[in-house]
């Protein structure tokens, strides 16, 4: 009876650290450096299908220059949305070399699609306006060492 009691506490003790993992953000991401024109961009680069699935969950906030470039195997229709995601964000959905396709306004928490307009690798998520304060649309070019060397 002893061992059950013991054996459950640990199970719940294991499974409370996990519940909470899964509420903090991802932090340790390794970074790379983009400019879109004369703009730097300091970014957090989610390699992993658990790292892009948490993304810039649970972050209360995020400096101006900051963001986080979502990288993918192949290019595909990449579809986004914001659940356990508090930041208002603005996601760049960017092509092999570099050129973002589309941008797509995110609302907090919520559970909207917002897709792709063409199969892309690369999806980068800065602050909501980021991209409209600098006049950065589709078409602009994002330069950095995830798009070189590709066509």
């Amino acid at each position: 009876m002893k061992f059950l009691v013991y054996s459950l506490a640990a199970l719940l003790l294991t499974l409370s650290n996990h519940a909470l993992a899964q509420e903090a953000p991802q932090l340790n991401l390794p970074r790379v450096k983009l400019t879109a024109g004369m703009h730097q961009i300091d970014a957090q680069v989610a390699h992993t299908p658990e790292q892009r699935a948490t993304g810039l969950m649970f972050r209360r906030e995020m400096p101006q220059h900051e963001g986080m470039l979502f990288a993918f195997e192949q290019p595909a229709g990449q579809c986004f949305w914001m659940k356990n995601t508090l930041l208002p964000l603005t996601a760049a959905f960017v092509a092999d070399d570099g050129t973002i396709v589309n941008l797509a306004d995110m609302k907090p928490q919520t559970t909207d699609s917002h897709c792709s307009t063409k199969p892309v690798r690369y999806v980068l998520e800065m602050n909501q306006g980021w991209f409209a304060k600098r006049g950065i649309k589709a078409g602009a070019k994002l330069v950095g060492q995830p798009f070189e060397g590709r066509k």
